[in-house]
């Protein structure tokens, strides 16, 4: 028994002399920045989710025009577009090149049928498909009445029997 007490004391000191420097070299930790939780802060993850609002759109360049007309000319396509609130707005494009406006055609659909032709253009990095007006297209036409062909007739000559004198 005597050698189990020789060993055993050792043993404690050795185990009482490592944990006393594990317990040493143990440090308090330090407080983390404020830096590491600001992402947090500007996206909570416990936040309600609401709805992030739409950026407010640029007003729509094209959105009363439509095409008044449309013809294929040799090496170039030529546009007219009307305003459905301003009836004295005419612009008058080519495929050439953008008009004293600011409106060019960036690509022209052509359609065998009446009022299906698509013209793409654009104005200040802006770009809106046209149509035909639909609503002008299905309306009668105006039923003015064609004036009548008058027969001229013939001036009298003096002196022809029948006539009055």
């Amino acid at each position: 028994m005597t050698i189990t007490k020789h060993l055993l004391i050792p043993l404690i000191t050795a185990a009482l002399l490592s944990a006393k420097s594990v317990l040493a070299a143990d440090e308090i930790p330090k407080a983390a920045t404020l830096a590491r939780y600001e992402s947090m802060m500007n996206r909570s993850p416990f936040a309600v989710a609401t709805a992030v609002a739409p950026a407010p759109m640029a007003p729509n360049f094209a959105k009363d025009l439509y095409i008044a007309n449309a013809a294929r000319l040799p090496g170039e396509g030529v546009v007219t577009l009307t305003s459905t609130t301003d009836k004295n707005m005419k612009e008058y494009l080519s495929t050439k090149g953008p008009n004293e406006h600011g409106y060019s055609v960036s690509n022209i659909e052509w359609s065998d049928r009446v009022g299906e032709t698509k013209v793409t253009i654009a104005k200040d990095g802006q770009f809106a498909t046209l149509t035909f007006n639909q609503a002008l297209l299905s309306q009668p036409l105006a039923s003015n009445p064609v004036p009548q062909q008058v027969q001229p007739q013939p001036m009298p000559v003096p002196g022809q029997p029948g006539l009055p004198q």
